[in-house]
């Protein structure tokens, strides 16, 4: 795949470097943390990436913009934003690590079917509405809990769980369409 400029700089696919440039910022204010305004900054660079994640795929589609890269480096945008919200997260939340285990698993599920699929010449045609509708409930929620630490274990226990719900259907969706592709002898 001969990769040229236009493609490269397009707008949508900047918006994934930005995703990606975000994410140490995040990490780092995050877990270095030492006041409520701290945690504000770090849930606005949230909120920031989740917008880039929404306009870059409407900018995409409205504008005829959707490339092979695009289409390469924006689920990798996504899954390593997921990964680092997680990943500090889970030591400030007692049951993250079960949000953590779900999104591997998952993620390992979609990423190997994936590979093999395209060893086939056979892909999924970008990410599914369930797939979208869970990706933004994670965002939501984990912006409520980096940008008030202090909320109560009960309410951050309920927004793990309604994550989690998301994350688990939006697997289990997943299941038929990658059946489909193993079934359909195209």
């Amino acid at each position: 795949m001969k990769l040229t400029a236009k493609e490269i700089w397009s707008i949508p696919n900047i918006l994934s470097y930005i995703r990606l440039l975000l994410i140490p910022i995040f990490v780092y204010i995050y877990i270095t943390a030492n006041s409520t305004s701290d945690y504000y900054v770090a849930a606005l660079i949230i909120l920031l990436s989740g917008l880039t994640d929404m306009f870059d795929g409407l900018i995409a589609r409205k504008f005829n913009q959707i490339t092979e890269l695009g289409k390469t480096i924006d689920p990798i945008a996504d899954k390593l934003t997921q990964a680092a919200i997680v990943g500090c997260l889970m030591f400030r939340y007692d049951y993250m690590w079960i949000l953590v285990l779900l999104l591997v698993v998952k993620e390992l599920f979609m990423g190997i079917n994936g590979l093999i699929l395209l060893k086939k010449g056979k892909k999924l045609d970008g990410a599914m509405w369930f797939g979208k509708v869970s990706t933004a409930i994670f965002y939501a929620a984990a912006f409520i809990l980096i940008a008030f630490p202090e909320i109560s274990p009960h309410y951050a226990s309920l927004l793990m769980l309604i994550t989690g719900v998301f994350l688990a259907l939006s697997f289990i969706l997943y299941i038929p369409e990658f059946l489909k592709l193993y079934r359909n002898p195209s």
